[in-house]
Formats: C-alpha cells, structure tokens, sequence
C-alpha cells in the first residue's frame, strides 16, 4: 500500500464566547445590580499522534478545520461553556508546519498530543465591570477570535525496516511477498515516487523509492528518499542478482547514503534478490564474487516466485529481528 506523505490543511480554534448584559431580577430586587456571565473559550485545534500510517489518505480530502466556538455568557453570573477541542489525527512521524510562521511540530511517539492552535478567550460580562465607582455598568465586550494558519505535513517514516536499493531491484515484489501489500510492480529502470509500506509480524516495513546516482545532490527524489530513511532503524539494501554489475550497484547507495552520517551508520543487511534469473552455478560464483569484493556479509538470496525461498526468507529475517531486540 502507498500512502500520501504530503498534506496541507488551514485550521481556526474556536471564538471565544460573548459576555453579555444581564440585570438581577428578583421579587424583592426588581433593580438588581449587574450579573451578565463571562463568554466562554473558544475550542483549542490538537494534533495527536497515532499508529496509523495511511490516515493521510483518509483524511486528505479535507482542508478545512475549525473547532467549536465558546459560548456566550448567562444570566446569574454564569460564564457560558467553553467550545469543545478539535483533534486532528496524525500518523507518527509527521512533521507539522506552519507555513506563515515557520514554527515546526513533530510527533514521535504514539498518543502524543501537541497544541497547535489555541481558542480565543471568552468576552467580559457587565458584571465583571461592576466596581465602587460603577455600580451599574452597562457594558459587555465581545470574545476574541481563536488563532488561524495554513499548516503543511510532512511524513517521516517511523519504520523498523526500510527496504533500498536501485530502481527495480525488487524491493517492491519482497514487501509484497512478505507482507501481501499489493504494491503495484513494473520492470521500469526508474523508481516509483512514493513509499509503500507492509507488515511483517508486527514490524512496519517500507519499500523506500529506489535511490539513483546523485540524490543526495538532489536529483531524482533526493530529500525525499532520504527524508523517509533517516527514521528508519534497519536497512535491507536489495541487490539484484541479474546485473553483472552488483558491487557497483551496492557502491552507489553507499555513496548517496555516505553524506548524511544519520543513516550511513544504520545497521545494513544485504539480500540479494531475483535468484529465479541465473543458473546455480553462476547464481553461486556472482554472489561468491561479490561477497568477497565487497567484504559486506548477505542475509539471504531470494526469489519472490518460490515460496519456498521466501519462507526461508521470512525465518532469517526473523531471527535476525529477535536477535537485535535482545
């Protein structure tokens, strides 16, 4: 599944209530003094983290938020009840922005809440007025307006596994296969534009777009590759089998991955994909030599079009999952 990882909205806390006018009226007080109530607050805008990686989706359709306003002030000095809150449900991971202002949210960890808008505050009642030397103030003022902006969303993958490589080294197929995402696949030199991402027992894994030579000068996605992956606590670096150039490939991400030291540092495993391609001999001597030019060790060699080999996949990968959290 593909998700949307950009997002703008405009939101507006709530309007703070109107004091009003009010006189006591009683049988024996027919001219009673001022008891007009305080308005109350305008509802505050929140933004809240959950584990929920395609609510963007859900939620893109909509661009307009607006919590509810405070309530007008009451009689017998009562102050009119406050708006109620508007929560804006966010995948952890996103980072908010305020595009006027530059001030910038983030939400790490799930159930965070953060304010991101505060309500107006409610208006004064005559009462309120009311001193030695004005008994009878006939005057109320109105609730102020809550704060407003244009936010945009940024998400940064909060992943246990990211899956790299080059364009159409079959990351895509191995999330498939392991996770059953239905991530569209296509023999295409070029990478997709947006992560898809699966489960695998629990752990989120994504297929990363596919890095080309340069993107951490900014062709290709650039930023936004590696935006993704610098949240990322694992990297599965994907090598396709068939290309008689695999050291090559595995030294172009390395070297796109080597100018930011957040990721470059990640633990890496190599799996070798797209095995069904070669004969077993030469499948043998093509690993073989890479494994001894390169001196990184591989994980696994797979083939998504044997179960088989993705079930011995699947329980390498375990292991290596349970080894790392003990």
């Amino acid at each position: 599944m593909a998700f949307t990882d950009e997002y703008k909205f405009s939101a507006e806390a709530g309007k703070g209530g109107d004091g009003v006018v009010r006189w006591l009226r009683e049988k024996f007080k027919p001219w009673g003094g001022p008891n007009g109530g305080n308005g109350g607050k305008g509802g505050d805008v929140i933004i809240e983290a959950v584990r929920d990686i395609m609510i963007l989706h859900r939620i893109s359709h909509k661009d307009n938020y607006r919590a509810e306003n405070g309530n007008p002030g009451g009689t017998s000095s009562m102050t009119g009840a406050d708006g109620d809150d508007l929560t804006i449900k966010l995948p952890i991971g996103s980072v908010v922005t305020n595009i006027e202002t530059g001030k910038v949210f983030e939400l790490l960890s799930e159930g965070e809440h953060v304010l991101l808008l505060k309500g107006g505050i409610g208006g004064k009642g005559n009462e309120y007025f009311k001193s030695s030397t004005n008994v009878s103030p006939d005057e109320a003022t109105l609730g102020h307006e809550g704060e407003a902006g244009r936010f945009a969303v940024e998400l940064k993958l909060i992943a246990d596994i990211g899956l790299v490589g080059l364009p159409n080294a079959g990351k895509t197929s191995l999330l498939n296969a392991l996770t059953n995402a239905g991530a569209k696949v296509g023999d295409y030199p070029f990478t997709t534009l947006d992560p898809n991402l699966g489960v695998y027992h629990n752990k989120i894994i994504a297929d990363i777009p596919g890095l080309i030579e340069g993107a951490s000068e900014g062709k290709g996605l650039g930023g936004k590759f590696l935006r993704h992956i610098s949240r990322t606590s694992l990297i599965l670096h994907c090598i396709s089998v068939e290309r008689d150039t695999m050291l090559e490939d595995y030294k172009t991400i390395r070297a796109e991955l080597a100018s930011h030291p957040e990721i470059i540092d990640k633990t890496e495993y190599i799996v070798c994909t797209k095995s069904d391609t070669l004969e077993s001999k030469e499948l043998e001597e093509r690993i073989t030599s890479f494994a001894r030019e390169s001196g990184v060790p591989i994980l696994a060699t797979v083939t998504v079009l044997d179960d088989n080999s993705i079930k011995e996949f699947g329980d390498v990968l375990s292991k290596t999952l349970t080894a790392r959290a003990q």
